[in-house]
C-alpha cells in the first residue's frame, strides 16, 4: 500500500492501469476528453504489480484497475469516476488539472 500511496502523492490525477483492460482504456480517454492528462501506471508492468492490485482493493476500489486517484486521493474505479462525472462533480474536481 505503501508503494501505491508513495506513487500517486503530490501528483495531480493518476490511474492505476493494465495493459489488456479495456476499461482502464475508457477512463483515461474520458480523462483526455476532458482535457486533463492523467499520469498511468500500467501495473502489469511493475514485478510487484500482483501485490499493488491487491493493496488497491483494500484500500476500498471494487476493482483494481482502473484505479483512479485525484490529487493523491483515492477516488475509485470506472463505476465511481463515471458516477461523479454524470453527476457534473468529475469536471469540478479535474478543474486545477485541465491544461
Amino acid at each position: 500500500m505503501e508503494k501505491v500511496m508513495r506513487l500517486c502523492s503530490g501528483k495531480g490525477v493518476v490511474i492505476f492501469s493494465n495493459s489488456s483492460c479495456c476499461m482502464c482504456y475508457t477512463v483515461k480517454i474520458l480523462f483526455n476528453e476532458l482535457g486533463v492528462e492523467p499520469l498511468v501506471y500500467m501495473i502489469d508492468q511493475f514485478p510487484e504489480g500482483r501485490e499493488m492490485e491487491m493493496a488497491l482493493l483494500r484500500m476500498g476500489c471494487s476493482s483494481a484497475v482502473p484505479a483512479v486517484f485525484i490529487n493523491g486521493k483515492l477516488i475509485g474505479s470506472t463505476n465511481e469516476v463515471m458516477s461523479l462525472h454524470l453527476s457534473g462533480s468529475l469536471v469540478q474536481m479535474l478543474k486545477p488539472y485541465q491544461i
